[in-house]
């Protein structure tokens, strides 16, 4: 019986866990990707102001980071995910299918991971990054900027040697607003 505890981590979790691991690798989770189309009204934005923040919608494949974490401290740190990743019920908690990275070779894992729950009044579906720029700009919660936390997103993407278009698209409109 395999008894070891993954996190896929897409967003914030990539570059802020917030919970102690033994191990920390490149992942990837086929079925869903990576996408702004979170009003956030708590860690990057306000009900009055929202900002926007990722969710991992359905089809295609993210990429991102898998931590390994002691089977002793699962409870621990499932209970830390629910109280930051499900203030407001955005997400829907689930175990999937992951590969990480380990040593250059692909290995199948089971990991707990927040999928966007497209029935919530949070959903904002797929938009452009023209339509996702007012929030992007007026979004500031408990966590900061929400431009702030797009460019941590990006630069820990790039970090792992890939890129993120959407994300990419939506900073650069941002930082070319913003000068």
């Amino acid at each position: 019986m395999n008894l070891d505890f993954w996190v896929f981590g897409y967003g914030s979790l990539m570059w802020r866990p917030g919970f102690e691991f033994e191990e920390r690798c490149g992942a990837i989770m086929h079925g869903v990707h990576r996408r702004l189309c979170i009003y956030s009204h708590v860690h990057r934005g306000t009900p009055e102001k929202p900002g926007m923040v990722l969710g991992l919608d359905r089809g295609g494949s993210c990429r991102g980071i898998g931590y390994r974490v002691a089977v002793g401290r699962r409870d621990d740190t499932i209970a830390y995910l629910r109280e930051r990743e499900q203030v407001t019920m955005i997400y829907k908690e689930r175990w999937r299918e992951m590969f990480v990275d380990r040593d250059g070779t692909p290995h199948k894992v089971n990991a707990l991971v927040y999928l966007v729950d497209q029935d919530h009044v949070q959903y904002a579906g797929k938009r452009s990054a023209e339509d996702l720029l007012p929030f992007v700009l007026q979004g500031h919660g408990k966590g900061g900027p929400c431009i702030d936390y797009i460019a941590s997103t990006l630069d820990h993407i790039e970090e792992l040697g890939f890129k993120d278009r959407h994300l990419s698209e939506v900073m650069t409109l941002a930082r070319n607003q913003r000068l």
